[in-house]
């Protein structure tokens, strides 16, 4: 048996610069870091040739189908467990697409390359499955830690080295908390990227001050001064908020209000958002005032920076 586990991501900025055509045409910008919430994927041989996949943890079977396919493999038994909620706006589907090309290319001895797995999986999803999306996530699973992603006709990887220390800061101060709102991503991209098709300034504004964000989030990080990062996010929050109406949603404004109320000094939706998961960083000296307030809101779901990409064991 093959076991491939991948990790999911924050993307604390950046995020739709990545979607085409915005980097071909203007050049985008992603900083992002990996978490300890994983896509699992168990590959093995399948002796009942009517039986291909098996579904584990609402992760859909569509996507092992997309990626057999591409992969032009067949009889092979998989399953998919993943340790975060189904929707959550941490690119789970994409680790888990990596995952499953990790796994697949270690049975046939084909390139295990973080690069090579990341465009590997995005083909699945964008030119297999239909998904209209950009590369974030994707490289964010195939190689872990802290990156600054510029996307334009290649993307080139920063990796931004953090202490322990550090980490360990970022990991206290930046709560995750899980809406329990479903998500519609596509259908969000696929408006946002028509208003930027039709050169709506609104559209355009948002996504150049998201782009020069994170530029700045990934010189923050690098200088491991988190109060800088969380204002940043904070200000990519109100852009990003700009870009369509379905972005925010009654619950996160609310979760927003309480938590800057409680004395808390950034947050943002993950994702394409419309629900998710949100990040809000609290003060060095917040005694829980900030977790507290947004409890009965959200589901507070404890996390560790992923220093390392996919991993594959047989």
């Amino acid at each position: 048996m093959i076991v491939a586990r991948a990790p999911t991501r924050l993307d604390f900025g950046g995020g739709w610069t990545d979607v085409p055509p915005f980097p071909e045409e203007r050049g985008g910008f992603v900083c992002n870091i990996a978490i300890d919430r994983y896509a699992t994927v168990s590959l093995m041989p399948e002796l009942d040739p009517r039986s291909t996949t098996r579904r584990r943890a609402g992760l859909t079977p569509l996507l092992v189908s997309a990626a057999l396919r591409r992969a032009n493999v067949s009889n092979v038994h998989v399953e998919l467990q993943n340790d975060f909620p189904v929707g959550a706006g941490l690119g789970g589907s994409s680790a888990a697409c990596v995952a499953l090309a990790a796994a697949l290319a270690w049975q046939d001895g084909r390139d295990l390359a973080p690069r090579a797995l990341a465009e590997w999986s995005r083909s699945v999803e964008v030119e297999e499955m239909g998904i209209a999306g950009g590369r974030q996530d994707h490289y964010a699973a195939a190689f872990g830690g802290a990156l600054g992603l510029t996307f334009s006709e290649r993307v080139d990887i920063d990796a931004i080295p953090i202490s322990d220390t550090f980490a360990r800061t970022l990991e206290r101060r930046c709560l995750l908390a899980y809406t329990g709102e479903s998500r519609m991503s596509g259908t969000t991209i696929t408006a946002v990227l028509d208003a930027y098709r039709d050169r709506v300034p609104r559209v355009l504004h948002a996504l150049e001050a998201m782009r020069s964000l994170a530029q700045h989030m990934c010189a923050a990080l690098g200088r491991e001064d988190i109060d800088l990062l969380a204002t940043l996010v904070h200000e990519h929050w109100q852009h990003q908020r700009a870009l369509h109406p379905a972005i925010t949603t009654d619950r996160i404004d609310a979760i927003g209000a309480a938590s800057h109320f409680a004395g808390a000094i950034g947050m943002k939706a993950l994702g394409a958002s419309g629900g998710g998961c949100v990040i809000v960083f609290t003060t060095d000296d917040d005694d829980g005032r900030a977790a507290r307030a947004i409890a009965p809101m959200a589901t507070l779901l404890p996390w560790r920076v992923a220093r390392d990409g996919v991993t594959v064991t047989a």
